[in-house]
């Protein structure tokens, strides 16, 4: 199932992470790992953030997903999404 998920980096927490590498390495191992459809990086509640459009086929991916994220003081949420093909796919199926 298409996820979106979104990790918004606590400030301090980032601040000691971006310093260290800490948020560099665990970004990439995370693209890698994920290969997600989409990725961006805003900025979201004053705080780093990471927006992910994700393939994710079972719930027990969650901590797989979230648990590195975690370890950045990252508030993390996944939330089933479409595009739109699969929105118009949704929509003719109403009737």
């Amino acid at each position: 199932m298409r996820m979106m998920l979104k990790a918004v980096v606590d400030t301090e927490s980032g601040n000691r992470a971006v310093a260290d590498g800490t948020v560099q390495q665990t970004i990439q191992e995370t693209i890698e790992r994920l290969r997600p459809e989409a990725v961006y990086f805003v900025g979201d509640e004053g705080c780093r953030s990471l927006w992910a459009v994700i393939d994710m086929t079972d719930s027990s991916q969650m901590p797989e997903i979230s648990e590195p994220l975690f370890r950045l003081g990252a508030r993390v949420t996944m939330t089933p999404c479409m595009n739109l093909e699969e929105m118009q796919k949704g929509m003719a199926a109403l009737g």
